[in-house]
């Protein structure tokens, strides 16, 4: 043998010795404080040296099994009941693992848009909610956000027991609900909250299920193969953009005379301010845009003593006004500068702003009426078109968002989650998906269809929130409705087996997408777990759900409906009886608002100006906060629609961000 393959072989033995003996490991999805799920075989796996023999031990239960020869395991233990506290212990050829104070009892995956991540120190009574949160058998996981147009097989996260200490970081939502479950069930509840706001659902499917669906299909045709390919066709995008609309990126010696009040602009474009940049005109852009805007002053109107309020600026500013700078912030938040006396003139005024954003969203974002030159007797308001240029392109603009591909946020923070045992999941997601309500239908079930075969568990309870009442664009009847079109694809998504839907048409509101009230979704959440996942009703008979639409007659002008859950009958809490929400159409097709009443059980409808009424609506419109339509269990009526004529988001398609 040769000094050279003498070499060799010595060293082959010392790699295969030093794989043999790597550490056994666990992912992050296991962690000390974690529930486990009870009464269910329960998938434990990790990572060891090939064919390395792996020892798992909990609560008196121990299985061996032995490492692949891609250095993967798994065991399954044995359905256990509810209790704790234990270690779990797994022991490979050079070292162990012991997990401290694991608690079984039922888990729940947290997953959606902002309201389900939003915390429980911003919701309604926070700072007392958190004070009182001392539960410490209800856990919480959060995944730490991270996207991925590969899947993954690990997440960064830690869990957490309920404390005041920790409470104000756990999901609202979930929070009240698993307080909730655990005073119907007395056992411990884990939350594994993964979430990130302002997604799409496509984005937390993956690329097989899109693929198995002929009308998604074409979303991961052409999917990026990683991410630098992303980076490559995001700068060329970009470059492309700029290049149209202000002929590329400007030089330092030209921004530095864009205070400048006599810079000839006539080039510049102009988008609505406040607003997000990403929408009026500059998508995927993060750096800095100059705004500008001319001001008059009038004659007989004092110049003096004024102070430019800017609302709130993502993420910093530098603020001149006919170009002396008067002011800088850095981070998000109002901005209000007092000017120097004499820098503002009767006519003519320039306002010029170099607003840096440092990720997501940028511009001047805050309310319109915040956003004025404000003086001792008269304000003038600002908002309204500005002209912006792009100045500078920063290098993570070119990287993709959570919503700019599909599958991203699956890979990333749902895939590497699989298969630990759950119950269940509770899910508060649409209003980034609302423009393309139609697809939704199919896009949802999909979704969670493709959780339920990756988990292997059968049909396990997915409970979802309809959008609450907002006023996302004023649509209604007249002007077709998005949003109304994608709570009737929620209420649809309901024909797949153990789902269950919270309404929140009366706990929304109109003018903020996140409503502070997140304890009534919880226990809404809570009361259809009891029934789907429980086989329950919940404690002394109390219902789950509202009436939902059954059927209809019509007799001399007047609409007879009736409905399903309303056991005990209907009511209305409107302190005069009233009921609202409902429209009536004929076959002109054209709503009209409609009187109604409850009679026993039904509901009777009639417009004076509808003779012969074909379709009846109810809560039909963005912002539906007047439907007040209940059961004697105080849940909610389901909005709906009688008609099937075209709606508004009947061409949206999926095309990212």
């Amino acid at each position: 043998m040769t000094r050279l393959s003498t070499y060799a072989l010595v060293l082959g033995l010392l790699l295969t010795a030093s794989v043999g003996m790597a550490a056994v490991r666990l992912p992050h999805v296991f962690g000390d404080h974690m529930v486990l799920q009870r009464r269910k075989p329960l998938p434990v796996w990790g990572w060891a040296g090939a064919g390395e023999k792996v020892t798992v031990s909990l609560n008196g239960q121990t299985k061996t099994t032995k490492a692949a020869k891609d250095g993967t395991w798994r065991v399954r233990l044995d359905p256990m009941e509810a209790g704790g506290p234990y270690q779990l212990t797994v022991s490979g050829k050079g070292n162990s693992v012991t997990l401290a104070d694991v608690l079984l009892g039922e888990v729940w995956i947290c997953s959606g848009q902002s309201n389900m991540e939003w915390q429980l120190i911003a919701s309604t009574n926070g700072k007392e909610e958190v004070r009182r949160a001392n539960y410490p058998t209800i856990r919480q996981l959060f995944v730490n956000k991270d996207l991925s147009l590969t899947p993954k097989d690990d997440i960064s996260g830690e869990w957490a027991v309920c404390s005041p200490a920790t409470a104000a970081q756990f999901t609202a939502v979930g929070y009240f609900f698993a307080r909730q479950l655990q005073r119907d069930l007395n056992v411990p509840i884990g939350l594994i909250n993964t979430s990130w706001g302002g997604t799409h659902s496509e984005t937390w499917t993956s690329r097989e299920a899109l693929a198995r669906d002929s009308t998604l299909r074409y979303m991961v045709e052409k999917l990026p193969a990683d991410t630098d390919e992303v980076i490559r066709e995001g700068k060329q995008r970009t470059q492309a953009l700029l290049q149209t609309q202000q002929g590329g990126l400007p030089t330092a010696a030209e921004q530095r005379t864009f205070a400048d009040p006599g810079l000839n602009t006539s080039q510049w474009k102009s988008m609505n301010m406040p607003g997000d940049w990403q929408w009026g005109g500059l998508p995927n852009i993060d750096g800095s845009v100059w705004f500008r805007r001319e001001v008059l002053i009038p004659e007989g109107q004092s110049p003096d003593n004024m102070t430019l309020v800017m609302g709130s600026i993502d993420d910093n500013d530098s603020t001149f006004v006919n170009g002396q700078l008067v002011g800088s912030k850095r981070g998000m938040g109002k901005r209000g500068y007092t000017l120097p006396a004499g820098l503002l003139k009767t006519g003519r005024n320039v306002i010029a702003v170099r607003v840096e954003d440092t990720g997501g969203a940028g511009g001047i974002v805050g309310a319109a009426d915040q956003l004025k030159l404000a003086g001792p007797n008269d304000d003038i308001p600002l908002a309204g078109q500005w002209q912006y240029r792009a100045a500078e392109i920063s290098p993570w603009s070119y990287k993709p968002g959570p919503n700019s591909y599909p599958t991203q946020l699956f890979n990333a923070m749902l895939l590497p989650l699989i298969p630990y045992a759950i119950e269940g999941v509770i899910w508060y997601q649409g209003e980034s998906n609302a423009g393309r309500s139609y697809q939704y239908r199919r896009a949802f079930p999909a979704m969670i269809q493709d959780w339920r075969q990756r988990w292997g568990e059968g049909d396990f309870p997915f409970l979802f929130v309809q959008l609450a009442s907002f006023d996302a664009g004023g649509g209604n009847s007249q002007k077709g409705s998005g949003w109304a079109e994608l709570r009737e694809a929620q209420t649809m998504t309901l024909d797949l087996p153990a789902t269950g839907m919270a309404v929140t048409s009366d706990i929304g509101e109109p003018h903020d997408i996140h409503p502070k009230n997140k304890q009534d979704v919880g226990l809404r959440l809570a009361a259809e777990a009891m029934r789907v996942a429980y086989d329950s009703a919940g404690k002394a008979g109390t219902q789950s759900r509202g009436p939902m639409f059954d059927k209809m007659t019509v007799a001399n002008g007047q609409v007879t409906l009736s409905f399903k859950n309303a056991p005990g009958g209907l009511m209305t809490k409107d302190r005069y009886g009233y009921v609202r929400g409902f429209e009536v159409a004929g076959a002109d097709q054209q709503f009209h608002y409609a009187k109604a009443e409850i009679r026993g059980g039904s509901i009777v409808v009639h417009a004076d100006s509808v003779a012969t009424p074909v379709a009846v609506r109810y809560g039909w419109a963005d912002d539906n906060s007047d439907a007040n339509l209940y059961n004697k269990g105080g849940f909610p009526a389901v909005p709906f629609r009688m008609d099937t004529w075209k709606g508004v988001t009947e061409g949206g398609r999926f095309t990212g961000q």
